[in-house]
Parts: structure tokens; C-alpha cells; sequence
């Protein structure tokens, strides 16, 4: 009976040795057959950008409750945005961008970047990085007007041009590394649609902690 119970132990104990020793030949080979286990070549991991990159970026902003005006000229544009501003009624606008201030200043459209009107501010104008077709993002930086100008206006309007408009957000961050290499914006942020929540009995809120509305003015050359 000794006999016989060494005999099982023995079996037992090979029989998982085996079990061990295959599982680390299995992974050993299917190592060898991957050169690269991370490449994804071949894979499509987002939707094609159709009909252009223009018509998917306002498709995409409107899908997430924000707006895009595109027009041919940035003279097209600032009156328009002049009259937008009319039409809506805001009276407070604040922008620090010194590239945007001078423009706003050229067609008599009036706005204040003095610290003392900050917090009175109906519409808060910046500028960006980068727009991102795929998903209707825009791509923010503490170098375009600070940290703030994103956050605390009620309306957020971006003024960019079609050259800040990119595929994908790989795309963008790759652009900002290349632009900026080791001197980085101490913020980099990506803005999707206007600020929401749904923490309130699952109900959706707009502006909760952040813009209740925005608004892109993109001009095409």
C-alpha cells in the first residue's frame, strides 16, 4: 500500500510539473512568433474623418452640445463675430490674448482684460492649440490666456484657424511636444463641449463647473 501511494505522489507531482512547463513553452513561443506584441497596425482604432476635417469637427462639437461658425477670412469672421456678440446681448467681454486683443481692438469690438472686470464677464474669448476633428475637442493651453479663461466665463468663445486643426488627438499632443519640446504649458487641457454634469439624480446640467456655452469661430485662411 506504501508502494502504491509513492507511486501517486510521483505521477501527481510530474503531472504538474508538465502543466508548468508547457504553460512557460506556450508564452516562450508565442513571444517568438511576436516580434512586436504592441503593434497595431492593421487596426482601425477610430472612425475615418469624412467628408474633410472642417464638416467632422462641427459635426462632432454639435454632437456634444457646443457650436462652430467657419468662415473664409478672418475679416469675415471678427465682423460676424461682432454681430454675434450684438445679437446675444453680452455687454462684458474679457480677453488677454495680446493676438485677439489687437484684432477686437480693429474692429471695434469692445472687451476688457483688466483683472478688476474679471469676475462681471458675460463671454470670455481665447485663442487655442489645436482643434481635434474626431472628437469636436479643443485643445487649451495656460500659454493662450491663462488658467482661468477656460474655466470661469459663462460663454467660451475659441477664435482659430484651420491650420490648428488636426485628425486626431495623438495628432494635437504630438504637435504641442514639437512646438513647445521641454518647455511645456504648465496646463495643457482638452475641452469637449460645454462644462456638464449628471451627478444631480442622473439629471444632465450644463455649466456646472464651467462654461455654459462653446462657441468655435474658425476661419479658413
Amino acid at each position: 500500500m506504501q508502494e502504491m501511494k509513492n507511486d501517486f505522489s510521483d505521477k501527481k507531482e510530474i503531472s504538474s510539473r508538465e502543466i508548468i512547463l508547457r504553460q512557460i513553452s506556450a508564452v516562450s513561443h508565442r513571444r517568438k512568433a511576436e516580434s512586436n506584441p504592441y503593434n497595431f497596425s492593421g487596426y482601425q482604432i477610430y472612425e475615418e474623418i469624412v467628408p474633410d476635417a472642417i464638416s467632422c469637427f462641427q459635426q462632432e462639437i454639435r454632437a456634444v452640445s457646443g457650436e462652430c461658425f467657419v468662415f473664409e477670412n478672418e475679416p469675415e469672421l471678427f465682423v460676424s463675430l461682432k454681430k454675434f456678440v450684438s445679437k446675444n446681448g453680452f455687454s462684458k467681454l474679457h480677453c488677454r490674448d495680446e493676438e485677439l486683443k489687437e484684432r477686437l481692438n480693429n474692429f471695434d469690438i469692445p472687451f476688457s482684460s483688466s483683472e478688476a472686470d474679471f469676475e462681471t464677464m458675460d463671454v470670455g474669448i481665447t485663442g487655442c492649440e489645436f482643434l481635434v476633428a474626431r472628437t469636436g475637442s479643443v485643445i487649451v493651453s495656460s500659454f493662450n490666456s491663462g488658467r482661468r479663461m477656460n474655466i470661469f466665463p459663462p460663454v467660451h468663445i475659441v477664435v482659430a484657424h484651420s491650420s490648428q486643426l488636426v485628425d486626431f488627438l495623438e495628432d494635437a499632443y504630438g504637435q504641442i511636444l514639437q512646438k513647445y519640446g521641454y518647455k511645456l504649458p504648465s496646463v495643457v487641457s482638452t475641452i469637449t463641449g460645454p462644462s456638464r454634469t449628471s451627478d444631480i439624480e442622473k439629471t444632465l446640467v450644463l455649466g456646472a463647473h464651467g462654461p455654459k456655452q462653446l462657441v468655435v469661430f474658425l476661419s479658413k485662411r
